[in-house]
C-alpha cells in the first residue's frame, strides 16, 4: 500500500513538473515579437495584437493557424516557428482588441 501511495505522488509531482515547464508565456511572447517579428510587420505589439479579439485568437489557435495568420497580417515573414507559437498565441490573447490590456513594445 505505501509503495502505491509513494508511486502516485511521485506521478503527480511529475506531472505537475511537467505541465510548468510546457507552459507558454505572456512576457515571453511579447519579447519574441518584439525581436522575430516587429521589423518585418512593421506595426507595434498592441497593433498586431488588436486585430483580433480574444476570442477569435482561440478560435484561431484551436484551429493551428496562428502562423498562417501571422503571415497573413505580415507578408514579409517567412516563417514562423513552431516552438514559438504558444508564446505568440499567449501574447495576442492577452493584449487582444477586446481585452483592455496595453503592451509596452
Amino acid at each position: 500500500m505505501k509503495n502505491i501511495v509513494k508511486i502516485a505522488l511521485g506521478a503527480t509531482l511529475l506531472l505537475a513538473i511537467g505541465s510548468t515547464t510546457v507552459s507558454a508565456d505572456v512576457a515571453k511572447g511579447q519579447k519574441l515579437y518584439t525581436k522575430k517579428l516587429k521589423k518585418a510587420c512593421g506595426i507595434t505589439g498592441a497593433q498586431m495584437a488588436g486585430k483580433h479579439t480574444q476570442g477569435e485568437w482561440t478560435e484561431i489557435n484551436e484551429a493551428g493557424g496562428i502562423a498562417a495568420e501571422i503571415q497573413t497580417i505580415c507578408p514579409n515573414v517567412k516563417s514562423v516557428k513552431e516552438k514559438y507559437v504558444p508564446h505568440f498565441y499567449d501574447f495576442f490573447n492577452e493584449y487582444a482588441s477586446d481585452s483592455g490590456n496595453v503592451p509596452s513594445c
